[in-house]
């Protein structure tokens, strides 16, 4: 099962569905992290939300997770905003480098910003991720209404019979794709400018996606 869950300020919401198990994975149990070094390589960078050398990956000391970090990512909508300034998006393309012997999954996805709404206008953030030549995993959308003003935090989690493994010996890359959405509504354009955000000037703000690991059968 998918499973989502938005928290915004005080609030909360839990959606679940169903995905299917990739073909050509691990079969053995889910196992602890290596030891050995994780890296990460950014391969491909496109979007109007990240342009080459905006985003920043970072692997945890413990190996159990990685954080994206943006250094350019809003989308605003009403006073001095530009027609185009609405809808920003980000497509990811990691190499994710794991010792021999060893393969992942990601089982949840923390994502993190903040949000300034005027009354009578949203925000939405989508997201989706999946392995290079692979299904695409389920397009999750997260919706914040105004007024708001804070920080907001959302989070897709897998369950364990649904993850979905990195083929074992075979090269194929992370592709991850988010979007931001800041939509007018009933809101004063002409006074008011609205947006959401998954900036960091400081890196507090991040994107944090938790491994699951396995390791794979001997040959």
């Amino acid at each position: 099962m998918f499973r989502t869950v938005f928290i915004a300020g005080a609030a909360a919401a839990l959606a679940a569905s169903a995905l299917t198990p990739s073909a050509g994975a691990a079969t053995t149990a889910p196992t602890s992290a290596p030891s050995d070094r994780i890296t990460i390589d950014v391969v491909q960078v496109n979007g109007s939300g990240c342009r080459p050398g905006s985003a920043t990956v970072a692997v945890s000391p413990d190996n159990t997770a990685f954080t994206v970090a943006y250094s350019e990512y809003t989308a605003q909508v009403g006073k001095d905003t530009k027609a185009t300034d609405f809808r920003k998006n980000c497509q990811l393309g990691l190499s994710v480098n794991v010792p021999q012997g060893y393969t992942f999954a990601i089982t949840q996805a923390d994502y993190r910003g903040f949000a300034s709404l005027a009354p009578g206008a949203s925000g939405e953030q989508r997201a989706s991720y999946y392995f290079q030549g692979m299904s695409e995993t389920a397009r999750r959308s997260h919706t914040l209404r105004g007024r708001y003003q804070d920080n907001w935090q959302a989070s897709d989690q897998v369950a364990i019979e649904a993850l979905v493994y990195h083929p074992c010996g075979a090269k194929r890359n992370l592709n991850i794709n988010t979007e931001l959405l800041a939509q007018a509504g009933t809101s004063d354009t002409a006074n008011t400018t609205s947006f959401l955000t998954m900036d960091s000037t400081d890196g507090s703000i991040n994107t944090k996606y938790h491994f699951a690991w396995k390791t794979c059968p001997q040959r």
